[in-house]
Parts: structure tokens; C-alpha cells; sequence
């Protein structure tokens, strides 16, 4: 994974509360079992009136938020089913980061292990910088929009693992040399364990 320090970007405003995986991506939009292919669709009821047809009053579809990473949504962001697409979807579009008021926590952690950054603020917050230029530093915990800075929190190997560009496996894999140690001790202690 990329790993995630600071990010500068528009926060794209989709400030709808109870965005469920489905809405981010539609079941019919999931052609296959691979975590590409799914951008086209990512948002598909908002973005397309009549077929495949852009709304330009959907803000994906606007001009000035193109190449932007960041979204600022509503409360409960990702409810719904644990579809771990709608995260690929979001990253394969280029998304590097979610501001909302809260999320469904199976969202946040396929987030996490897909390496989206998910941010928690007050409504109040996100309202002030949906539609703005935000900076997110992750080593501080911040986000700045026009001279205002709010912290948000995350937990110490969620943001490690951000930093670190680490899926589970990687991070576990840092432990090696004590796994392979212990490992080594039960085997002396225990030998009839490891009989095949």
C-alpha cells in the first residue's frame, strides 16, 4: 500500500448522512471479483441520470473537483453491508481520505486495511470544509482549512500501519524475529506439537 503522511486536496462535498455501501457501489457494478474495474461505478446511482449519462449537479461529475482525494460526507458514512468493494471503488477512483462525522465501523476498517484514511470531526467541521482546500497531516493528527485546524484521533497501529503503508499481514510480519523466537521455545518445550 502508499503509505499516507500529509495530503493537500479539495474535499469533494457529499454531505448526505447514512451512505451505505451499496450507494458507493451498486452491486450491478461489481462485474468481477478484483479490486479494479470499479471506479466507473463508484457512486453510480448520484453520478448517472438516464444510463451512463454524468449529472453535472453530482460533484464527482464537476470539473473542480477533479483529482481531488478527499470527501467530506455525512454521518454514518459506509453503513450497510461489510462490501469491502465499496472501499476499492473509493481508492481505485483515487480517494486517499474520508472526513465525515462518523462511520460504520466494518467500513472504517476495511479503510484502514485498503489504506484509506478515515477522519472523524463534528458536523460543524466538516461542513466548514466540504467544498475546501484541506491539508491532513497525519503524523500531527490534523486537518487545516482556511486558517482553522481541528484534531482527530486514531489509534496507534491504525496509524502506523497508515504511515507504514502496512496491510495486517505486513504489520504483523514486523514481529517476525519474536514470532520465530517463540515459535523456537514452545518447539523445546513442546516437541509432540509439532510432530506431522
Amino acid at each position: 500500500m502508499i503509505p499516507f503522511t500529509t495530503l493537500t486536496s479539495r474535499a469533494i462535498p457529499i454531505l448526505r448522512d447514512n451512505i451505505d455501501t451499496d450507494t458507493i457501489i451498486p452491486s450491478r457494478e461489481m462485474k468481477s471479483t478484483g479490486r479494479t474495474g470499479l471506479a466507473d461505478g463508484l457512486f453510480a446511482p448520484w453520478r448517472y441520470i438516464e444510463g451512463r449519462t454524468p449529472d453535472p449537479a453530482f460533484a464527482l461529475n464537476q470539473p473542480g473537483y477533479a483529482g481531488a482525494q478527499v470527501i467530506a460526507g455525512g454521518a454514518n458514512f459506509g453503513c450497510g453491508s461489510s462490501r469491502e468493494h465499496a472501499v476499492w471503488a473509493l481508492a481505485e477512483w483515487g480517494i486517499r481520505a474520508v472526513i465525515a462525522p462518523g462511520f460504520a465501523p466494518i467500513f472504517a476498517g476495511n479503510c484502514l486495511r485498503n489504506g484509506l484514511l478515515t477522519i472523524a470531526l463534528p458536523a460543524e467541521a466538516v461542513a466548514k470544509l466540504a467544498g475546501q482546500q484541506v491539508a491532513i497531516d497525519l503524523h500531527a493528527q490534523t486537518v487545516t482549512c482556511a486558517g482553522e485546524t481541528w484534531a482527530f484521533d486514531i489509534g496507534d497501529e491504525a496509524k502506523a500501519m497508515l504511515l507504514e503503508g502496512l496491510d495486517a499481514i505486513d504489520l504483523t510480519l514486523k514481529s517476525l524475529p519474536q514470532i520465530e523466537s517463540w515459535t523456537a521455545r514452545d518447539r523445546a518445550a513442546r516437541p509432540w506439537v509439532y510432530l506431522t
